[in-house]
């Protein structure tokens, strides 16, 4: 009689980004909270170009536990940044197969529909499970932006207070958040931005495009001017040359005439021409 081994009791593990939803079939609140998502994913994107221990994504489901996975439970901050991590494509942020890692940074864009939840349950699930150690809310209509620091004694966010100019710091990206008024992808509006050191706002694609073909024309113009200044240069060497060459004839023709008069009247005295 064959063997046949019962694997019933063997756990199947629990499931992973392949198999879990990672679209809610929500979409975002309005047309400027899709682009002030993709502004603030593709600036850090470009900022990171060369580093491959940094993941960025945004509008896209975390798991962080087998139960919430059951539950179909989602949570998808509109930005989160994780760090020593490995940057490759993801359909969703699953904890367990991330070895534990959960984000470094949120951001939720506000809206009616949304507020509450990103004040509340969302709050509290980034603070007490995820531990994320920054937390940011900012309202893309109002413009207001807040920023919340985990404190790691009661596993709760106690809020920063903002700069002179109403600018926060993210020290665990080392860069700043800030609000400024510009255009993005057709768009005119006061957008939040990632700031550097000086508290410029770091570029978008668009921003180093322009700022590449400005800093292209300037050079083209500088190129122009040294060719006029050249060119002006030349026409001096020439005026001078041809003055000199004149000067040169009219000597020559001088010497000339003196030779025909002393050859017909003679020299004066003392070696002088008459």
């Amino acid at each position: 009689m064959a063997f046949q081994s019962d694997t019933s009791f063997i756990p199947s593990p629990p499931p992973g980004e392949d198999e879990l939803p990672y679209d809610d079939g929500e979409p975002m609140e309005s047309q400027r909270h899709r682009k002030q998502m993709y502004l603030l994913i593709e600036v850090l994107e470009l900022l990171w170009d060369d580093r491959d221990d940094v993941y960025v994504g945004g509008n896209m489901a975390i798991y962080f536990s087998e139960l919430q996975a059951k539950k179909n439970d989602f949570r998808g901050p509109d930005v989160f940044v994780v760090l020593d991590t490995v940057r490759r494509e993801r359909k969703s942020w699953v904890v367990w197969q991330e070895d534990g890692r959960t984000p470094d940074v949120v951001i939720e864009l506000l809206s009616e529909s949304t507020e509450k939840v990103d004040r509340t349950d969302k709050m509290r699930i980034y603070a007490k499970l995820l531990r994320v150690p920054e937390y940011y809310l900012f309202d893309p209509f109002t413009g207001i932006l807040e920023a919340y620091a985990l404190d790691l004694a009661t596993m709760s966010y106690l809020p920063v207070a903002p700069g002179a100019n109403g600018d926060v710091a993210s020290p665990r990206l080392n860069l700043g958040l800030g609000v400024r008024r510009g255009t993005y992808n057709g768009l005119e509006a006061d957008w939040l931005r990632w700031l550097d050191a000086e508290g410029r706002a770091l570029p978008t694609g668009d921003e180093l495009a322009r700022a590449a073909g400005e800093q292209a024309r300037a050079a083209g113009e500088q190129a122009r001017a040294a060719e006029e200044q050249a060119r002006a240069a030349g026409e001096q060497a020439r005026a001078a040359e041809e003055r000199a060459s004149a000067a040169q004839d009219e000597a020559k023709l001088l010497a000339q005439r003196l030779a025909a008069y002393e050859a017909r009247f003679g020299k004066l005295p003392g070696g002088e021409s008459r």
